[in-house]
């Protein structure tokens, strides 16, 4: 596999939802058992979603937007993660979020990959907090 051929865009849910979906359903509810009810909500169609092909056009990363600055949903599938595709997807979502003229992002990040996010001048914000079994930290960082 060519780790370094990949694509980053912006989509839009009602386009792309089951590219988005496959990843989802992959990292977050066979890989991490979040519970499906969980997983899905209203915010996927109002939200602006990044997503990430291989070589094939097969969907390997996604991550959302949501209006308010919030960022979510990020997941690489297991076999690309560590190749650059988390933070290209990253660098797309505060590009976006500065263009549509937001002067801060969040998001809540599982607390083993806050120190991915704080590479991109992430600051935790608060403590510890379980978010579908999973511990989280909401984390910030100014446009």
């Amino acid at each position: 596999m060519d780790l370094k051929r990949y694509q980053v865009r912006i989509v839009q849910w009602r386009d792309e939802s089951i590219q988005l979906s496959i990843v989802r359903k992959t990292v977050f509810i066979h890989e991490q058992h979040v519970p499906e009810e969980l997983e899905w909500d209203a915010f996927d169609a109002v939200s602006m979603h990044v997503l990430a092909t291989g070589p094939d056009g097969e969907p390997i990363g996604t991550a959302r937007l949501l209006p308010d600055g919030r960022i979510g949903r990020m997941a690489v599938l297991k076999p690309w993660r560590n190749s650059g595709i988390g933070s290209a997807m990253l660098h797309l979502l505060i590009d976006e979020a500065k263009n549509r003229g937001m002067t801060e992002v969040t998001l809540n990040a599982q607390t083993n990959a806050a120190g991915f996010y704080e590479k991109y001048g992430f600051q935790v914000s608060g403590g510890t907090f379980m978010e579908a079994g999973i511990p989280h930290v909401r984390m910030a960082r100014s446009l």
